[in-house]
C-alpha cells in the first residue's frame, strides 16, 4: 500500500526568482497567476499555462472587456530557471501566450512545448519555433518526454467538448507524474459525462482546478467558463484525489471568483478534501 501524499503550503519571503534558485526536496509547485504553475521535482522543471505578459490587455485595449491584470506577474520570463517543458492546455491566450512563449523559447533553446495536436501549428506560431520543439498530444494519449516524467492527456470541456474537423480535441487537461507524485491540471473545463472516470484513472495526488465559474452574461460576450467551486470540490472528491488547489481567479475583474469565497470554503472542517487557494508567495510541496 502506497503512503498518502501530503501537500504543505509554506509562505516564503522575497521574489519568486530568488526562491527558485534555492534547492528544494520533493515536488514543489508555484502559482504564476490564472491557470499557470511552475512545477519542480526529480531534477525537472515544468511550466503549464503560463501567462506572464500583458498580451491580452494590449489585444483588448479600448474594448468592453479590457483584460487588465488584477495582479502582476510574479516572475519575469528572463528570470525563469531552465525549463524542460512548457505545457499548454489549449490555445486561449492566457494559456498559450505569445508574450510568454516567444521570449522564453528564444532564451531557452532546450525548452520544448507540449500542446494539443489540434493546435500544434498554433503553438509553433505563438512560440516562434519549428515543429521539432513542439510535442503534440491528443486526449487519451501518453508521452514519456523526459526521464522521470510521464504525461497523460485528458479531455476538457470549456464549456463543451469541442473537436476540430479531424476529430481532435481543442481543450485538454494533463496528468503529470514526476518524483513519485501525480498532479492533475484540468485545463479550462466544466463537468461533463465520463469526466470522473477519466480523472480517477490517473490516481492523482493533487488536482489543480479552475474555479472562476461561468454565467450566461459572460457566455453572451464569448467568454467560456469553468467549474464552480462546489463542482471542482465534488470532482476532486469523486476522483479520490486528496488535495485540490483552486486557481484561475484574481487576474481579470470581469471573470473571477472572490478569493474570500475560496478561503471560506477551505476553512470548513467538514470538507472531504484538503482545499487550498492558489497564492503567489507560496510554495506547495508534495511528499509522502
Amino acid at each position: 500500500m502506497t503512503m498518502p501524499v501530503r501537500c504543505d503550503a509554506q509562505p516564503f519571503a522575497g521574489p519568486l526568482a530568488s526562491r527558485l534558485r534555492e534547492p528544494r526536496e520533493g515536488l514543489c509547485l508555484y502559482w504564476l497567476g490564472q491557470a499557470g504553475f511552475l512545477i519542480r521535482g526529480a531534477g525537472l522543471t515544468l511550466l503549464i499555462d503560463a501567462y506572464l505578459s500583458d498580451s491580452l490587455a494590449e489585444k483588448y485595449r479600448g474594448k468592453p472587456l479590457p483584460h487588465r491584470r488584477m495582479m502582476p506577474a510574479p516572475i519575469a520570463v528572463q528570470d525563469l530557471p531552465p525549463i524542460d517543458l512548457v505545457l499548454c492546455s489549449h490555445a486561449h491566450t492566457d494559456h498559450m501566450d505569445p508574450g510568454t512563449l516567444q521570449p522564453l523559447l528564444a532564451l531557452q533553446p532546450q525548452a520544448r512545448v507540449v500542446a494539443p495536436r489540434a493546435k500544434r501549428a498554433e503553438a509553433m506560431a505563438r512560440g516562434g519555433v519549428t515543429d521539432d520543439r513542439v510535442l503534440a498530444i491528443e486526449a487519451g494519449e501518453s508521452l514519456f518526454p523526459l526521464s522521470g516524467l510521464t504525461l497523460r492527456a485528458l479531455r476538457a470541456a470549456h464549456e463543451t467538448l469541442e473537436r476540430d474537423e479531424d476529430g481532435l480535441h481543442l481543450f485538454l487537461g494533463y496528468g503529470m507524474s514526476v518524483a513519485g507524485v501525480t498532479v492533475f491540471h484540468s485545463g479550462d473545463s466544466i463537468p461533463f459525462p465520463g469526466q470522473i472516470a477519466d480523472v480517477q484513472a490517473l490516481g492523482a495526488d493533487l488536482a489543480l482546478l479552475p474555479v472562476n465559474g461561468r454565467s450566461p452574461a459572460l457566455a453572451a460576450q464569448r467568454v467560456p467558463g469553468n467549474f464552480l467551486l462546489g463542482e471542482a470540490i465534488a470532482l476532486t472528491e469523486a476522483a479520490a484525489i486528496p488535495t485540490m488547489i483552486a486557481h484561475h481567479f484574481d487576474m481579470f475583474d470581469f471573470n473571477t471568483l472572490p478569493r474570500a469565497e475560496i478561503e471560506a470554503a477551505a476553512a470548513k472542517s467538514d470538507l472531504p478534501i484538503q482545499l487550498l487557494p492558489a497564492s503567489t508567495g507560496m510554495e506547495y510541496r508534495l511528499a509522502p
